[in-house]
């Protein structure tokens, strides 16, 4: 018989990137939700700001890997002022202020 997951995730968070004096304006998105089968799904979405953003989208078995796997995008745009000489930073945060520099553990 068919068991409803006990706990439902759902998760988004956007990120941003911007310097107009060097005219880089990078979106960032990750959304986190469980589907009907109980598997993790995760959207990861990327781009230019204003412009249509290109995606993947993965299922996970366990809230575990999909947090690693989370945890590894979130490291790498943590990585970014050494990459592309800014920051992103969390536009759609209801626990930290806009515009705060975000760490590899951010997402929750």
């Amino acid at each position: 018989m068919f068991e409803y997951p006990t706990q439902m995730i759902d998760h988004r968070c956007e990120l941003e990137a911007v310097d107009e004096r060097r005219n880089i304006a990078r979106a960032y998105q990750i959304d986190a939700t469980r589907d009907l089968f109980g598997y993790v799904i995760v959207a990861l979405r990327w781009g230019r700001i204003g412009r249509r953003l290109a995606g993947l989208t993965v299922s996970f078995e366990s809230e575990a890997a999909a947090s690693q796997f989370i945890q590894r995008a979130l490291a790498k745009r943590a990585s970014a002022p050494r990459r592309i000489g800014v920051g992103y930073c969390r536009v759609d945060s209801d626990d930290t202020l806009p515009g705060q520099p975000i760490a590899a553990n951010d997402f929750r």
